[in-house]
């Protein structure tokens, strides 16, 4: 290589390293790399507590070398804005529901959606912290986006103004959901009618009887007052509402590899601490419903929650071409779910 060439080499290099994002003057080493993590909640969340705590470990860890500027409640992005910005390149770091991932086109996150996928929180993080989970976040690279933690919500309670002891209880019912194939299809397979609104919306539609009841977590349903407008509750546990933490793939590659490392420690923790706080809150949250007197908690029997689940099986046999047999099969076999049994 001549001495011109050896330049010309190192200068290219030089311009790709900067515009990568990787900071190369003198002046400019000493500056922290910067992600900038939005999310839509509030800083009292789970999810909102977990980022705050991974901004903090990976100043430690990286012993100030990356700066994470938290954004919460949509202050840079609005939850249909924040894929796009991420993928531009807009913002470095999101937390979004696991639904955000199928408008990509990545269906098989839908199966997330599916009632009684997991019967717990050993099934569901026997897949969310296993090789399932990881192989699903793969199919995010191929647009531009790097999986790297799943985070829980909760799962979901059924409410309505009427008790909810058995599957004949939910006949005729309007029960508001979220925008989703799966949870339309799993609603109509109990006799319930699903009708799709705003989260924001559906506390004045409960109260005014647009709709007759919902599903939550806990937590949700009592941040949002709707147990003053829902009489029952039953703690179904049918379904599951989660995130995944995920990062602008070109700027995670671009990163030095020992950062690498010391982010995904931070994460990890992070994980911990999101996992931990949904739980509590979850189960506070059903205590604080019962102590407000305004709605009657009823816990289903073995025997009614497997009537229930029977009852909504057939969902997965309905989505399975359009969520990918291979995906539910992983599940299963991750679970140690018999699907002949039901």
């Amino acid at each position: 290589m001549t001495r011109l060439t050896r330049r010309l080499a190192l200068a290219t290099a030089a311009v790709s390293l900067a515009t990568s994002g990787l900071l190369l003057t003198p002046a400019q080493a000493q500056s922290p790399i910067v992600i900038k993590f939005s999310h839509v909640v509030a800083n009292d969340t789970p999810k909102g507590k977990a980022a705050d705590f991974f901004a903090k470990r990976a100043a430690e860890l990286t012993k100030g070398r990356v700066k994470v500027e938290v954004y919460p409640n949509s202050q840079l992005y609005k939850d249909k804005e924040e894929m796009e910005a991420l993928q531009l390149g807009s913002v470095q770091m999101l937390a979004p529901s696991l639904s955000k991932f199928a408008p990509l086109g990545v269906k098989e996150f839908e199966a997330f959606d599916l009632p009684f996928i997991f019967d717990d929180y050993t099934d569901l993080h026997a897949v969310t912290q296993g090789p399932v989970g990881a192989k699903l976040l793969k199919k995010l690279e191929s647009r531009g986006i790097t999986g790297l933690a799943y985070w829980d919500n909760g799962f979901k309670v059924m409410s309505a103004n009427k008790p909810l002891k058995s599957l004949e209880d939910y006949k005729g019912l309007k029960m508001r959901i979220q925008s989703s194939k799966v949870l339309d299809a799993q609603m109509r397979a109990i006799g319930a009618l699903p009708q799709v609104l705003a989260f924001s919306e559906t506390y004045q539609a409960l109260q005014t009887g647009v709709v007759d009841g919902t599903e939550n977590p806990p937590s949700n349903l009592y941040t949002q007052k709707m147990h003053e407008v829902q009489k029952h509750l039953s703690v179904t546990n049918h379904g599951y509402l989660g995130y995944a933490v995920v990062v602008n793939k070109k700027f995670w590659d671009g990163l030095p590899a020992d950062l690498r490392a010391q982010l995904t420690q931070a994460m990890a923790e992070a994980t911990k601490v999101a996992n931990d706080s949904a739980f509590k809150d979850n189960q506070d949250a059903l205590a604080k419903v019962k102590a407000s007197g305004k709605t009657t908690i009823y816990e289903p029997s073995k025997g009614d929650r497997f009537l229930l689940k029977k009852a909504m099986f057939p969902v997965h046999k309905q989505m399975a071409s359009r969520i990918g047999d291979e995906t539910l099969q992983d599940i299963y076999k991750a679970t140690h779910f018999d699907p002949t049994k039901m």
